[in-house]
């Protein structure tokens, strides 16, 4: 298992690297830089004194090699639209308001999600079956930012029962997580139920049952935690894209997080950004792949990780 996990991080960083090379070349073949646009365009001796001073004006490879170097110390530049603070100070700053509300977020839909899948899968072709697939059909096809909306008119507006904007305390929390926290609810719930409907069609099910055991036995003890295995193929994925920000929840309710620096910075050609949060995001679904397959062993011993 040790060397398993020390080869697949060590595999990790050429990802890394991987991803870096092409985001930064990629970025850079676009025409334009970050102060070539703005409503008042600046001088050329202004633009070409800017370009010089964050190294611009180098040649594309030496610029990559430069970053690179500084990067493997963490040093990830400054933010071409805010030069009163370093990328990691404003990751820093801006994060923990994001992992909050996405920490909050997961354990929302993904404890009611399996609770609905479980619930559709033990009562097959029911009314409550036929509901729980409805609605999960709902909160992935009508996107969170609509759904955010009518919470606002509803219970912000109308009603006045939550804060519209921010997150000063838990009751600000409600609104947020209720519209960030439907989609992957009803991803989870569908998954969930398939799932478990595969497993009680399976032969080991028949057997158990045979035995003499307990519906509610077979379903814990056998069938939900075979379950899981493909569950998580899906489930632990989705944790990179929760915590690290929707742009469509952080600004619908005004919420001085992460998510909204993803578009703010490719708009504004901020490279430093862009390239920072596109090797977090790179980071995080390697460790959730790699959490992914440890998983895999402890729910499953017949699994073997081979490297």
């Amino acid at each position: 298992m040790g060397r398993y996990i020390a080869a697949r991080l060590a595999s990790l960083l050429f990802v890394l690297l991987a991803v870096s090379l092409i985001t930064f070349f990629l970025m850079h073949s676009v025409k334009g830089g970050p102060f070539d646009k703005g409503e008042r365009p600046l001088p050329e001796a202004t633009r070409l004194a800017m370009e010089a001073k964050y190294g611009l004006d180098q040649p594309l490879y030496r610029q990559y090699i430069t970053y690179l170097g500084n990067a493997i110390r963490l040093d990830f530049g400054v933010p071409n639209r805010y030069p009163n603070e370093t990328v990691m100070s404003l990751i820093g700053r801006t994060w923990p308001i994001t992992l909050k509300l996405g920490a909050a977020t997961i354990l929302v839909a993904y404890s009611l999600g399996l609770f609905l899948g479980y619930a559709a899968a033990v009562r097959q072709r029911s009314a409550v079956d036929y509901s729980l697939t409805f609605l999960a059909t709902m909160g992935i096809a009508v996107p969170n930012f609509v759904i955010a909306i009518w919470l606002i008119l509803v219970f912000g507006v109308q009603l006045r029962w939550f804060p519209l904007y921010g997150l000063d305390s838990w009751r600000s929390y409600v609104l947020p997580v209720i519209a960030y926290s439907l989609g992957p609810m009803a991803l989870v719930a569908r998954y969930t139920r398939s799932s478990l409907v595969d497993n009680l069609r399976s032969d080991y099910v028949r057997t158990a049952r045979a035995k003499g055991l307990s519906e509610q036995r077979v379903m814990t003890r056998h069938v939900f935690r075979n379950a899981l295995i493909p569950l998580i193929t899906v489930i632990l994925p989705e944790i990179p894209n929760i915590l690290t920000g929707s742009i469509f929840i952080e600004m619908t309710f005004g919420i001085p997080g992460l998510g909204r620096f993803f578009v703010q910075s490719t708009f504004n050609r901020d490279y430093p950004m862009i390239m920072a949060l596109v090797l977090l995001v790179a980071a995080f679904w390697g460790l959730m792949y790699l959490l992914t397959d440890i998983l895999y062993v402890l729910l499953d011993p017949r699994v073997r990780l081979v490297r």
